[in-house]
């Protein structure tokens, strides 16, 4: 039973460790030199294997996709990944806000121990293999440094990932081949993603890579709290990331969205306004700005960038008014960043194109997993979880349908 994975991230990854623990002998293809090359970068600010909030919550984080990934992740929930994780030499720990890491903090590690157990349960490795479609008489095709090559498999699980971070390895190159056999493909989109602005040059030259820490960002009936950072092109941050699939659609329909931001969201009007009310004295507006309501510098400039905006002098507002506006400010958003630098991607194969395994269904023997699926998640551990669980889940499949392939009929 030779089954043939493409892609060496956690959702192919871990389908190598099912299959190879049922009995298939298993073949990792990736197309760069090295394996788990977006793995390791999610680990570089720590990394969030997944959550601990309680599991009916959890899969609420999936949208539209619960109902698809809901028997799954129950099937491989977070505490097993925890566990595997332990198993692996890297216990976890649960962080302030109730996200999971490794107590390592670090990708490295876990990686390193992995492929050190799947090579001992006899797992290949074939790099710079990158995949190019089917032969005529049903073989995998693949570009290696030696030329064209052509490998038979008994199955195959496809977990090539989305198409943010291409230099890592995921361009989305797939999509065109799967739709070109008859796979019903939802376009890939950035989640997870930042926003483009037209911040004013003076703005945006002094306070580009600056953070607004502590804010809370509105858009709709949503408020996140959390942090948000200036970019040159606009604004990104886990807050922005936590409302990107709908300012992305928003975006998609009008061609621009009104993002609010309240730089003192656990100081009343009434209150902010009784502070901004004192004497300015002798001191600069802006110096006023920074005591009475504790704003930081890009905070201020975020203020008069909206006041310009909106051709008002913010120095002229009444205490009232310019605390409404410091809870309230309007990011005009005029388009998605773009999806090579998003943190992830929406959009995939279809889940109607699937069976309860994974198998896609117009092509038997072939599964898919990981962000291939048409599903997206916030940042904070529900990325890495669903591709893990639909990875084992693709694994379980494969081994399912090479066992009842080799049934008698």
């Amino acid at each position: 039973m030779a089954v043939a994975i493409i892609g060496a991230g956690p959702a192919g990854l871990m389908a190598a460790e099912v299959l190879a623990q049922g009995g298939a002998t298993v073949t990792v293809y990736d197309a760069m030199p090295s394996a788990g090359r977006k793995f390791l970068m999610a680990g570089r600010g720590g990394l969030n294997l997944t959550h601990s909030e309680p599991l009916p919550a959890f899969l609420t984080r999936y949208g539209g996709a619960q109902p698809h990934l809901a028997s799954t992740i129950e099937a491989f929930p977070p505490q097993a990944l925890r566990d595997w994780s332990e198993a692996l030499g890297q216990p976890t720990f649960v962080g302030s806000s109730g996200r999971v890491f490794p107590q390592a903090f670090k990708a490295s590690p876990l990686l390193r121990a992995w492929l050190r157990r799947l090579d001992s349960q006899g797992v290949q490795l074939a790099l710079r293999h990158r995949w190019t479609g089917w032969s005529e008489d049903g073989r995998l095709r693949f570009q290696t440094l030696d030329g064209p090559s052509e490998i038979a498999a008994s199955a195959t699980v496809l977990a090539l990932g989305g198409a943010s971070w291409p230099r890592l390895g995921s361009d989305g190159a797939w999509a065109e081949m799967l739709a070109a056999r008859g796979v019903t493909i939802s376009p890939l989109r950035p989640a997870n993603s930042g926003f483009t602005v037209a911040w004013s040059d003076i703005f945006r030259d002094r306070f580009e890579g600056q953070a607004l820490k502590g804010v809370a960002l509105a858009f709709g009936t949503q408020t996140v709290r959390g942090e948000a950072i200036i970019t040159r092109t606009g604004i990104e941050g886990g807050a922005v990331y936590a409302l990107s699939a709908d300012l992305r659609e928003a975006i998609a329909s009008a061609g621009h969205a009104t993002l609010h931001v309240a730089l003192r969201p656990d100081l009343e009007t009434k209150d902010l306004t009784a502070r901004l009310s004192a004497p300015m004295g002798k001191q600069s507006f802006s110096n006023f700005l920074r005591k009475a309501a504790h704003l930081s510098p890009v905070a201020i400039g975020l203020l008069h960038e909206a006041a310009k905006a909106s051709g008002v002098s913010l120095a002229l507002l009444s205490p009232t008014d310019l605390a409404r506006l410091i809870n309230a400010v309007p990011i005009h958003l005029n388009g998605v960043a773009p999806i090579a630098r998003a943190i992830s991607t929406a959009g995939g194969i279809a889940f109607d194109e699937l069976d309860a395994g994974f198998m896609i269904r117009r092509l038997p023997g072939t599964f898919a997993a990981g962000e291939m699926l048409d599903w997206e998640a916030p940042t904070g551990g529900y990325l890495l979880q669903a591709s893990f669980a639909t990875g084992a889940a693709a694994g379980r499949g494969a081994l399912k349908w090479l066992n009842s392939a080799e049934l008698p009929t």
